[in-house]
């Protein structure tokens, strides 16, 4: 499965430290390369994920590291867990701040301690000056509310990830503070004409692509384990929804995830 010749693709989002890529790893990144996605950027879940990420930065190449604690562990989030969040953003790997922000949806942590990890880690990334990856689900107003209020240290901007069609007035504000929109598996889903709808709306010059593998996997490949190899699709999808040839749009937001997470032309997935 090739993005096409000569082509290079950025995952902006996946989880390649998760136990379901324990048996393959080392096959999964392969099989990315051969894809000509080359570069991949790998967000913590909690403090053991953000270590694993660091870890797996280290060891090969072409991947990043974010580290974060997501609003499902925000009540495990105290001061000695946030030194050693600074401590490993100190990593040279280390792009990023996330995966953070706010879910109403599943509510695994109260939500006045989502509340107060998310501006937790926002104070991080504004001393650290580094970019935010940011996950919300049911709380887009709070977690805009938040945002706003940060907008003015967050220098180094950030990025709303797993974008979905109802959250569009959230994606128009969230690019009027120069956050950038992560576009994922959905776009390719049968059942989301509304999202294709909406995402030729959003300025390509300020989307990302990302798979978040293992979940959200897209058509034909909808119910088994995602990974990153299968990004090819979601860049195909929204070339064709913003009417442009692939290997434009491939250019175009692997030059804006460059730009958000700072990434070097050189640092690539290490070929066999």
């Amino acid at each position: 499965m090739s993005s096409g010749p000569g082509m290079q693709l950025i995952d902006s989002h996946c989880h390649l430290d998760f136990p379901d890529f324990d048996p393959d790893r080392e096959e999964v990144l392969a099989r990315a390369r051969a894809a000509g996605v080359d570069t991949l950027i790998n967000p913590g879940a909690d403090l053991p994920s953000s270590q694993r990420a660091v870890a797996l930065a280290e060891k090969q190449p072409g991947v990043y590291a974010a580290v974060g604690i997501h609003p499902h562990d925000a009540s495990s989030l105290d001061e000695r867990g946030l030194a050693r969040l600074r401590r490993l953003a100190a990593h040279p790997k280390v792009v990023a701040i996330g995966e953070i922000g706010l879910d109403y949806y599943r509510d695994l942590s109260p939500r006045d301690q989502q509340r107060t990890a998310f501006n937790a880690q926002l104070e991080l990334a504004a001393e650290l000056n580094l970019p935010v990856i940011v996950h919300q689900r049911e709380a887009a107003e709070d977690v805009l509310a938040i945002l706003r209020a940060w907008a003015g240290r967050l220098t180094a901007g950030g990025v709303l990830h797993a974008f979905s069609a109802s959250h569009f007035a959230m994606a128009r504000e969230a690019l009027s503070m120069g956050f950038y929109i992560g576009i994922g598996g959905p776009i390719t889903f049968a059942n989301a004409g509304r999202l294709r709808e909406t995402v030729p709306k959003l300025p390509l010059e300020r989307l990302l692509l990302e798979t978040d593998a293992p979940y959200l996997t897209p058509h034909p490949y909808r119910g088994q384990r995602n990974e990153p190899a299968y990004l090819t699709l979601v860049a195909r999808r929204l070339a064709e929804l913003h009417s442009v040839p692939v290997e434009t749009l491939a250019d175009q937001v692997s030059d804006n995830t460059r730009r958000l997470f700072r990434l070097p032309e050189t640092h690539r997935l290490a070929r066999s």
